[in-house]
Parts: C-alpha cells; structure tokens; sequence
C-alpha cells in the first residue's frame, strides 16, 4: 500500500497519540517521502557504480580506437599529398631542366650559324 499524504498524516496522528509529538516527529522523519521502492540501497548503488565505470571503460576503448585509425587516416592522406607533391616538383624541375636544355642548345646552334 502506498503512502499518500492523508495516511501518512493519520499515522503520525496515532504515534503521536501513543508516543508524543517529539517521538512521533521524529518516527515520521525517518520514513521516506515516498515508498519505499523509491529508496535506493548501498547495493543499488554498488551495482550502478559497476555499471557506469564498465560503460565508461567502454567508450574509452572506442575513443581510443577512434583516435588510432584517426592517426592512421591522417598519416595515409599525409604519405599521398607528400608523394603527389614530390611527383610534382620533381615533374616540374625535370620540365624546367629540358627547357633550359633546349634554349641553350638554341643558343648554341644561332651562335654557330653567325660564325
């Protein structure tokens, strides 16, 4: 039987009738606002401490899961722009050098038709 409001206050009317209000005050106070279903036990507690830590200890390892293949993501995109790059410059400097090949080979066939 749940407790409401008129039969709480109808309990403490009858301790205070056989006990005296100060005793029966003091009964009362030690009774939970609600049921007791409401009440939650050390071992309630001990359970859901259990319970949280296992979650907690959870969601760090898939963070730190997260975290690694993160890393690795990022050291792949990194090793592919890198190589792109040097492809790149390297392409770059190959297409200068032939340039600079074919001006002076240029240079040097018009100086040997003035002679």
């Amino acid at each position: 039987m749940a407790l409401d409001e008129r039969a709480r206050h109808h309990l403490y009317q009858r301790l205070e009738e056989h006990l005296g209000a100060e005793a029966a005050t003091t009964l009362m106070e030690h009774l939970p606002p609600t049921g007791w279903a409401d009440v939650a036990t050390k071992r309630d507690l001990d359970h859901l401490r259990a319970a949280t830590k296992t979650d907690i200890d959870h969601l760090a390892e898939l963070t730190r899961l997260d975290i690694e293949r993160f890393g690795d993501h990022l050291r792949a995109e990194l090793h592919k722009a890198l190589a792109e790059q040097t492809r790149t410059v390297v392409l770059t400097a190959a297409l200068a050098n032939a340039g600079a090949v074919i001006a002076v080979a240029g240079l040097a066939f018009a100086a040997a038709r003035l002679t």
